[in-house]
């Protein structure tokens, strides 16, 4: 009769150093959560406690001593600022001038973005190259440099645009009434052009490139497999684009500030919710009423996105 034997241990093997999947599994995730630490670190540095102090600030005001006469102290106001920004027409217009602003920019400058992507779609890979870091230049070029470069141009004294409209005898101005927005949205499509064209052209070079010899073969022409394949299977980056470009004009601060210097009758200290919130900051001093007002401008720039999106995906699907 045999007895069955168990094999002996393997060195190492003992059940004392075994690991559980379950205790593996922990290990990992310590881990990767040591890898997390930085942007951890970074995203509540730079994010969490700007936004938790800036709600502290919200919740209090000055208030003068006396009768108005005496020392000014900040005392605790509760949720009065904010009631007072419902109440405030003229945060309220810039929020809605610059959203009707940024509709018809926002617009013209994807259309235009959309027009070069699908041009250069068709063009060789080494031309393609050329064009895009051609157009890609406005976008990295900083924001007040490309200001500048325009604030120079717009200039009523130094414009070499004013001085060739006056030799031919042009009454050129880029400032007063709709001139305003025109220069203002032409400054902002020139920076933004090149940057949505880059992201819609990578969408239209990982589509199948099998759809458009089937069509071809067919007959279509390229403006209609433009129009009917190529358009269609890149909504996707184009509702991207558009929800980033809505939130960019929102936050709309660097122009408008530059261009204020040369046209101040035109741009006004509320023209966008930025201006209104930077001069009622640092040039009245009420950083308190400030806060409450960027903690407003972001929570209706976080909901008008996640509208945009829900709204422009339910069309699409």
């Amino acid at each position: 009769m045999s007895t069955l034997t168990r094999p002996p241990e393997v060195a190492g093997d003992s059940p004392a150093r075994r690991t559980s999947p379950r205790r593996a599994g922990r290990r990992g995730a310590y881990k990767g959560l040591l890898f997390m630490v930085p942007f951890l670190a970074g995203f509540v540095l730079t994010y969490v406690v700007p936004i938790g102090y800036a709600f502290s600030q919200s919740l209090q005001e000055k208030k003068s001593s006396g009768i108005g006469f005496g020392p000014t102290k900040v005392v605790f106001a509760g949720f009065a600022n904010f009631a007072s920004i419902l109440a405030d027409g003229s945060f309220w217009v810039g929020m809605l001038r610059t959203l009707l602003f940024g509709a018809v920019q926002i617009t013209v400058m994807l259309g235009i973005s959309l027009l070069l992507a699908l041009l250069l779609d068709g063009v060789a890979a080494r031309a393609v190259r050329f064009f895009r870091a051609g157009l890609l230049i406005p976008y990295v070029i900083p924001g007040v440099v490309s200001t500048l470069i325009w604030l120079f141009l717009y200039s009523p004294t130094a414009s070499p645009i004013i001085d060739i409209g006056d030799k031919v005898g042009l009454n050129v101005t880029f400032f007063g009434g709709i001139n305003t927005y025109l220069s203002l949205g032409n400054l902002l499509t020139w920076q933004g052009i090149g940057f949505n064209m880059i992201l819609i052209s990578a969408s239209l070079q990982a589509l199948p490139r099998e759809l458009f010899e089937a069509a071809r073969l067919d007959g279509a022409k390229e403006w209609r497999i433009a129009w009917s394949i190529k358009v269609p299977n890149i909504t996707g980056i184009l509702i991207l684009t558009g929800m980033f470009s809505l939130i960019g004009r929102l936050q709309l601060f660097t122009e408008p500030l530059f261009l204020r210097y040369v046209a101040p009758q035109s741009i006004s200290t509320n023209f966008t919710p930025m201006l209104e919130i930077f001069d009622r900051a640092f040039k009245t001093g009420d950083y308190q009423y400030a806060a409450a007002e960027s903690l407003v401008l972001a929570a209706v720039t976080g909901v008008l996105a996640f509208v945009f999106y829900r709204v422009t995906n339910r069309k699409v699907s």
